[in-house]
């Protein structure tokens, strides 16, 4: 979804998450205080307080993360309890100031349904709607400038609140590294499998094959004959020809030291047969390991649309944005594909290594989606 319509739907979203996180603390507040009262019930209390403020904050984070494109990072067991009531707490803000510029906007739309009316009656004089219409457009700017003022001060506190501390930020950070240091050197090892297979069971069968056809050719007394069997051999020349390219392909797309990401995979959907559109809208070109990981995802999931998922059409769309470069790839297949299979967990592990992350979306039926995001710039 584009962020245009994004942030707002997030804020409005907020706005009805602030209101259920009120109602949930009026609760609290009066469970707490009746436990003051009651104390067998004191401890009972609190870890129901705790764990609806934690299935709340896990609602906020989707809310933040699908709308307003902000992940943040969980905090230990030692950030978390009573720090989910008191960021719930402060969300009130937020959702309170959006409740006001909705409620504005909606004021604003109501006023501008009078001025258009009273201009179709001919009760208002031209100039008089101008000046409406000039003074309704600032107030719209200024609208849209403050939804995006509220969200930046969701995100904000969010991060404040929910992320981790710095020593335990630092130590989250070693242990994806160090995990996503071995999953890498895994995805080698397994690629280099994949590859040994290619070439035995295909390449090598065909060069023994393509051998064969030579030597009858050879031994063969007839002209025509000994014609024939070169003229398969070379067909079969260049069959293993291509099968070695894909297989090269496959180690390092060598395509990349001539053209960007957005021109190689127009020559990869030239090469599909399933019709495949390409969108490519990144202004400054990526570093080679970010378009090398890209390259990669977009070739299995079209791989893995052509061989298994029947579809008709694939899209695949290329964007940077505030940092970030997002890759997209869309077929209206039959779906069902596996996220735990060996080639997504092979892309998972590369993206992951440049601090990136691999979402498949794909529910039996269809349609399937591979979104990959990786930091760039």
């Amino acid at each position: 979804m584009p962020r245009v319509a994004s942030v707002p739907i997030g804020v409005a979203a907020g706005i009805l998450t602030a209101a259920g996180e009120l109602l949930f603390l009026v609760v609290a507040a009066v469970a707490v205080a009746v436990a003051a009262v009651v104390p067998p019930a004191r401890r009972r209390a609190h870890a129901a307080i705790l764990r609806y403020a934690a299935e709340l904050v896990r609602l906020e984070r989707r809310r933040l993360a699908g709308f307003l494109t902000a992940g943040v990072a969980p905090g230990g067991p030692a950030t978390r309890g009573w720090r989910d009531v008191g960021y719930l707490a402060a969300r009130l803000l937020p959702g309170a100031l959006g409740a006001l510029a909705y409620g504005l906007f909606a004021v604003g739309v109501v006023l501008a349904v009078i001025v258009l009316w009273a201009v179709l009656r001919g009760t208002l004089e031209p100039a008089d709607a101008l000046v409406q219409v000039v003074i309704g457009a600032a107030l719209l700017l200024v609208n849209v400038q403050a939804v995006a003022s509220i969200a930046a001060l969701d995100v904000r506190l969010a991060h404040r609140l929910l992320g981790a501390g710095s020593r335990a930020e630092l130590e989250r950070r070693v242990r994806e590294l160090t995990t996503s240091r071995a999953e890498v050197v895994a995805a080698v090892d397994a690629e280099r499998q994949r590859i040994e297979r290619d070439l035995h069971d295909g390449l090598q069968q065909r060069l023994v094959a393509l051998g064969m056809l030579l030597g009858r050719a050879r031994r063969s007394r007839d002209p025509e004959r000994a014609a024939a069997l070169i003229a398969q051999a070379h067909q079969d020349a260049q069959r293993a020809i291509g099968e070695l390219r894909e297989v090269a392909w496959r180690v390092y797309p060598s395509a990349l030291d001539d053209g960007d990401l957005g021109e190689v995979l127009r020559v990869v959907a030239d090469r599909s047969d399933i019709p495949v559109r390409i969108r490519y809208d990144v202004a400054t070109r990526p570093d080679r390991p970010v378009e090398t990981v890209l390259y990669f995802v977009a070739c299995e999931a079209l791989t893995n649309a052509a061989k298994h998922a029947a579809a008709k059409l694939i899209t695949v769309e290329v964007e940077s944005r505030a940092g970030t470069i997002r890759l997209r790839v869309h077929d209206d297949g039959v779906g069902g594909a596996d996220p735990t299979g060996a080639g997504l967990t092979g892309l998972a592990r590369r993206v992951a290594a440049l601090d990136g992350r691999l979402r498949v979306d794909s529910p039996a039926g269809g349609p399937t989606t591979v979104l990959a995001e990786l930091p760039c710039g």
